[in-house]
């Protein structure tokens, strides 16, 4: 995630540089209706865990972390992916539907809720790894601490490991500041927005900007996760 790639310029508190990475304006391909009991089969043998996409009419967008409130289940995704979308699916023609959104805390926080609707599909507390990987157990949130060991998924580079490299930090995008994130040794690239960031069993956040790229070298930024369940009230499951 470059500048010469055309992505909005950041700056962080302590001056550094960084490019939003955020995937907007994207049209999801529209197919054909499908007979009602044919999409309760789809949707039965669907699964959506935190790495996977979610789709709107014009967006989709990357689930960090699957979480709950009692018996709600919710979906973490980012704030400004999620600005004006109503109703996700699981699938790019829009036939499986998965939920509604439930709240979105952008620009202070970049951070959004959609809450799952639909019973037949199946919301584990788990990570997709991606790329035949298999998955990771989340149980629990909580906040980095420098030197900490980390990883993150993206929907573009993948399954990557590095290690904090600081927290409390303020981005400015031109359309807002997010404050609090932190930041990583890790590289990522556009498309990898939203993905989730943790250590073991543990969410740590959301990929919401990065600097470099994978090629050259870089960093990522995320925004917290304990920061956002208490925001809404959720928690990782």
């Amino acid at each position: 995630m470059s500048p010469s790639r055309s992505d909005r310029p950041l700056r962080t508190v302590v001056r550094a540089v960084v490019v939003l990475a955020l995937l907007l304006g994207w049209s999801a391909a529209i197919g054909p209706a499908a007979h009602p009991a044919e999409r309760a089969g789809r949707a039965a043998a669907v699964t959506v865990r935190g790495g996977d996409t979610l789709y709107s009419t014009g967006t989709r967008c990357t689930v960090g972390f699957n979480a709950r409130s009692g018996s709600a289940l919710y979906a973490l995704v980012p704030g400004r992916c999620a600005q004006g979308a109503r109703t996700w699916y699981a699938d790019a023609a829009l036939t499986v539907g998965v939920g509604v959104t439930a709240g979105v805390g952008f620009p202070d926080g970049d951070y959004a809720s959609v809450r799952y609707t639909n019973t037949a599909v199946a919301y584990p507390g788990e990570v997709s790894l991606g790329g035949g990987s298999g998955t990771r157990d989340i149980t629990h949130a909580a906040n980095p601490t420098v030197g900490q060991s980390v990883c993150h998924v993206g929907r573009t580079t993948g399954h990557r490991c590095g290690t904090v490299q600081a927290v409390n930090l303020t981005i400015d995008h031109g359309g807002g500041t997010v404050h609090r994130v932190f930041r990583s040794t890790i590289c990522s690239e556009p498309g990898d927005t939203g993905g989730p960031a943790f250590s073991g069993g543990t969410a740590l956040g959301i990929i919401v900007a990065g600097s470099g790229n994978c090629g050259s070298g870089g960093f990522t930024y995320y925004q917290l996760v304990t920061e956002w369940l208490s925001a809404s009230g959720l928690s990782i499951y």
